[in-house]
C-alpha cells in the first residue's frame, strides 16, 4: 500500500473514517472529492480506509461507481487517473443500515473488524454525521452503547488509537435544543472527541483573517474604534432552494447562515489577540465576542423575502411559488442586522451584517471601512471628494485581500481618485484553493480543533439569534419583499443609510 499512487510511506497510524449518511448530496458534492483529493495529495495516513453507511442496499463496487462518478464532477481541480483511483476505491467499503437498533449496527462492526483484521491493528476512527440533524443525538448514543465509538479512557489501553465524531450543521435549531443536544452528545463523548463543523472556517480567506490582523503591524493598528468606521459582513448567494425547500422554510436564513456562518467570520474579524494558536486559545477568544455582543432592537434588523425577478439570464419565481412552500410563509430568506461588540477595542463601531438568497451575486466577504481623514487640504478642490479607505476581506469569489486608498490622477492640477491594492491567492501562489472540507478533514485526523465549534461557542451565538427568532414567531409580522436578482429590499439600504454609509457589493471582478 505504502507505493500506491498519493499515498505517505510515512508509518503513519492507520485510519478509517466511517461516513453516515454516505449516499446523501454533502457526501456526493464535497466529502467523497475531499478524501479523494486529500488522498491524491498525499496527505492522508499511509493506511486508510472509508466506510460508507446509508439505508439503501448497494454492493461495494456499485457505490465505488457513484462515488467514482462524484469525483469526477465535484473534484475538478484533482486528475482522475486509473491507477489513483483504482487504488484509493480498493479501501473504501460500503454498509448498509437503517441505523435504528443495535441489530442495525452489526455489518458496521463486522466490516470494523475486518479491517482490524486486515491492517493488522485498530485503526482511530473519524465518524461523520452527514445525517438529518434529528439523528445526530440518537446515531450518537447508538454508537456508543455498541461500543463502536468509545470514549478516550475507554481507548487507553490502545496506544494513539482515538474516536472523533464530526457534526454537521445545525446544531439545534435554538438555544434550549442545542443545549440538549449538546447535554446528549457530552454523555457519551468528550468534549475533546466532538467536532462541530462550520464549513466556511476551512476557507483560506477566512482562515488568513488571523495571519493578516497577527501577523502584520500594518492591519492591527488600525483594527480598533480610533480608526475603524464600521464593519460590513456580506454572505451573498443566487442560489435559490435547491432542493431544500422543506428544510429551509423551517429554517430562515437567520438559522442556516446567520447563526453560524456569519457569527463565526465575525469572531475572527472581532477577536483579540489569542495566547496562543492552539485550538481553546483561539475559541476562548471566539467565546468572549460573542458574549459581549449587544442584541439588536427590532428597528436594527431588516428580514426580507425575494419576490420574482430576473439571474442572468433566468427567470426565477418568487420564494412563495417554490416548490413545497405556502404561499403565506414568512420566512426569511434575506436578513441584514446591525450588530455591536461592547468592548474596549470596538466601541460604537457597528458591524453591519446581511445574508440572502437570490442576490445579484454570489458573494461573501468582510470590509473594515476606516474613519475618514479630516477633510481640509483636499476640501477647496473642485471635483474632489475623498473616498473611504477600505480593507476587503474576499472569501468568495477572487478569493484575497483588497486594500482601497486614495492616489492622485496623472495629469494636471491635484484630482485624487479611489485605488485598488489587491492581492489574490490564485495570481500571488499559482494553484488552485482546496476546498474547505480537505482542510476540516485533515485538521480533525490531526486532532485540530481550532477551526471548530466548542460547545460554549455554539451556546453564545443561539444566545444571540434565538431571542430575534422568538420575537419574529411572536409577531405577526410580514417579511419585507426585494426582487430575485437585487442586492436585496430597500428597507436594509435604509438601515445602513441612516448613518450617512452604505453596503460594499464590488465582488473585485
Amino acid at each position: 500500500m505504502s507505493d500506491a499512487p498519493g499515498q505517505r510511506a510515512d508509518g503513519s497510524p492507520p485510519v478509517a473514517l466511517i461516513l453516515f449518511g454516505a449516499t446523501g448530496d454533502l457526501t456526493r458534492r464535497k466529502l467523497i472529492p475531499a478524501i479523494y483529493s486529500l488522498y491524491v495529495q498525499g496527505l492522508l495516513p499511509d493506511r486508510f480506509r472509508v466506510v460508507a453507511v446509508a439505508r439503501s442496499e448497494r454492493s461495494d463496487e456499485a457505490y465505488r461507481k457513484e462515488a467514482f462518478d462524484a469525483v469526477k464532477s465535484h473534484a475538478t481541480a484533482v486528475p482522475v487517473s486509473v491507477a489513483a483511483w483504482d487504488t484509493f476505491a480498493s479501501n473504501l467499503r460500503y454498509v448498509q443500515s437503517s441505523l435504528t437498533s443495535a441489530e442495525d449496527l452489526d455489518g458496521l462492526s463486522r466490516c470494523l473488524a475486518d479491517i482490524r483484521a486486515d491492517l493488522g491493528t485498530a485503526p482511530s476512527c473519524l465518524f461523520y454525521f452527514a445525517t438529518p440533524p434529528g439523528s445526530f443525538a440518537p446515531l450518537a448514543e447508538l454508537l456508543a452503547a455498541s461500543g463502536i465509538v468509545r470514549r478516550p479512557e475507554q481507548l487507553a489501553a490502545e496506544a494513539g488509537v482515538w474516536h472523533r465524531v464530526i457534526i454537521e450543521k445545525p446544531f439545534g435549531r435554538d438555544l434550549s435544543s442545542a443545549r440538549e443536544l449538546n447535554a446528549r452528545l457530552r454523555a457519551v463523548l468528550d468534549e475533546s472527541q466532538i467536532y462541530r463543523i462550520d464549513h466556511y472556517l476551512g476557507k483560506e480567506t477566512v482562515q488568513n483573517i488571523l495571519v493578516l490582523r497577527f501577523a502584520n503591524r500594518l492591519f492591527e493598528l488600525l483594527w480598533n474604534h480610533l480608526y475603524v468606521d464600521h464593519v460590513q459582513i456580506t454572505v451573498a448567494e443566487t442560489l435559490g432552494l435547491e432542493g431544500r425547500g422543506r428544510y429551509f422554510d423551517h429554517s430562515g436564513i437567520l438559522r442556516d447562515m446567520i447563526q453560524n456562518h456569519l457569527l463565526q467570520i465575525l469572531t475572527l474579524v472581532a477577536m483579540e489577540p489569542p495566547a496562543s494558536l492552539d485550538a481553546d486559545s483561539i475559541r476562548d477568544e471566539k467565546v468572549k465576542v460573542l458574549r459581549s455582543i449587544r442584541l439588536p432592537m427590532p428597528h436594527e434588523i431588516v428580514r426580507a423575502q425575494y419576490g420574482a425577478g430576473r439571474i442572468g439570464a433566468d427567470d426565477v419565481p418568487a420564494y412563495a411559488d417554490e416548490d413545497g412552500i405556502a404561499p403565506e410563509s414568512r420566512t426569511d430568506t434575506y436578513t441584514a442586522m446591525r450588530l455591536y461588540v461592547d468592548n474596549w477595542r470596538w466601541a460604537g463601531v457597528p458591524f453591519y451584517v446581511r445574508a440572502g438568497k437570490r442576490l445579484a451575486r454570489r458573494l461573501t466577504q468582510v470590509v473594515i471601512e476606516l474613519r475618514p481623514v479630516p477633510d481640509i487640504l483636499f476640501s477647496r478642490l473642485a471635483h474632489c471628494e475623498l473616498a473611504p479607505n477600505r480593507i476587503t476581506l474576499r472569501i468568495q469569489p477572487n478569493e484575497g485581500v483588497e486594500i482601497t486608498m486614495g492616489a492622485k490622477e496623472p495629469g494636471a492640477g491635484i484630482h485624487v481618485a479611489p485605488v485598488r491594492l489587491r492581492f489574490t491567492y490564485e495570481s500571488e501562489f499559482g494553484k488552485a484553493i482546496p476546498d474547505a472540507y480537505e482542510r476540516l478533514l485533515l485538521n480533525a485526523i490531526a486532532g485540530d480543533a481550532s477551526l471548530f465549534a466548542r460547545d460554549d461557542e455554539v451556546d453564545a451565538a443561539w444566545a444571540i439569534v434565538t431571542p430575534l427568532i422568538e420575537l419574529w414567531d411572536a409577531s405577526e409580522q410580514k417579511p419585507a419583499t426585494y426582487a430575485a436578482g437585487s442586492w436585496g429590499p430597500p428597507e436594509a439600504d435604509a438601515l445602513i443609510a441612516a448613518s450617512d454609509r452604505r453596503w460594499c457589493n464590488d465582488t473585485g471582478s
